[in-house]
C-alpha cells in the first residue's frame, strides 16, 4: 500500500468508478456522508438498491432527512459507533471523509465496518491526497497532511493485522474547475471545514498563488485521490 502516487494516469469522475462495482441488489452503507450528493447518486443509479447513510452533524442530519428519499434511510450516528447490525451490509463507502475521524477513533472504526460487513463484504475507502497544486492553495488555510497519513496508517494497520485483505489500492484524479480567485475563494476558502481565520494578508498570499498559476484567469486544476477497497476477513 501506497500512501502517494505521484505519476497518476486517471482522470475521472469518481461516479464512473464506483458504478464499476455491482451496487444492484445490495445493502449499502455510506459513513460520513455530508449533504448526501454521492448517496443520492449511488441510490438512485440502479436497482434495488437499499442505501443506509450516516452523517454526525445533527444540522446536516435533519436536512439530510427533510430530503425524503424512498430508498435512502439516514442516521445520526458515526463510524465509530454504527447503527447498524452485525453482518448486514454488503458494501461500505466511505468519500473524503475517513480522515476526519478524531485520530483516536480510527481503529474503532474500522472494528466497526468489519462488524457490520456481510462476510467478503467490501469497504469502499477514498481519501484526498496531500500534493498537487490544488492541494498546495488549500493547504494554505486548510492543511490536512498529518490527518490524512494518520488515517492511511489506520487502514494501512487494519491490512497488515489481517482484518481486511486488501482487494484493490486506486489512484485517481478528478478536474476541478475555477472562473477565477472569487471563485476559488467562493468554492473552498469559504467552506464550513475551515479553522483557520483568513486574514487579509493571508488571503492575499493565497490569491498570489493562485494568479501565479494562469494568471488569474480561469483554470482546471487536478485534484489526486487514493481508494483502498477492503474485503472483510472471516
Amino acid at each position: 500500500m501506497k500512501l502517494l502516487e505521484k505519476n497518476i494516469k486517471q482522470t475521472l469522475n469518481e461516479d464512473y468508478l464506483i458504478e464499476t462495482l455491482n451496487l444492484d441488489n445490495k445493502t449499502i452503507l455510506e459513513l460520513g456522508c455530508g449533504k448526501a450528493v454521492m448517496t443520492r447518486n449511488i441510490a438512485n443509479n440502479g436497482e434495488n438498491r437499499k442505501v443506509i447513510a450516516c452523517e454526525v452533524d445533527e444540522h446536516q442530519h435533519e436536512l439530510n432527512l427533510a430530503l425524503n428519499e424512498k430508498n435512502i434511510e439516514f442516521k445520526l450516528c458515526g463510524a465509530e459507533d454504527i447503527d447498524v447490525k452485525d453482518n448486514s451490509i454488503d458494501i461500505v463507502f466511505m468519500f473524503k471523509s475517513f480522515h476526519h475521524i478524531p485520530v483516536e477513533l480510527m481503529n474503532k472504526a474500522l472494528e466497526e465496518i468489519k462488524r457490520v460487513l456481510k462476510p467478503n463484504g467490501i469497504a469502499y475507502i477514498s481519501e484526498p491526497l496531500h500534493q498537487g497544486l490544488q492541494n498546495e492553495l488549500v493547504a494554505m488555510f486548510h492543511n490536512e497532511e498529518e490527518v490524512r497519513k494518520k488515517a492511511f496508517e489506520a487502514i494501512k494497520s487494519s491490512v497488515e493485522s489481517n482484518q481486511f485483505k486488501l482487494f484493490k489500492e486506486i489512484f485517481f484524479q478528478t478536474e476541478v474547475y475555477y472562473e477565477n480567485f472569487n471563485d476559488f475563494e467562493k468554492k473552498q476558502m469559504n467552506a464550513t471545514y475551515n479553522e483557520v481565520t483568513i486574514t487579509n494578508e493571508l488571503k492575499s498570499k493565497i490569491k498570489d498563488k493562485f494568479d501565479s498559476y494562469n494568471n488569474g484567469n480561469e483554470i482546471t486544476l487536478l485534484k489526486p485521490f487514493r481508494v483502498d477497497i477492503l474485503q472483510k476477513v472471516v
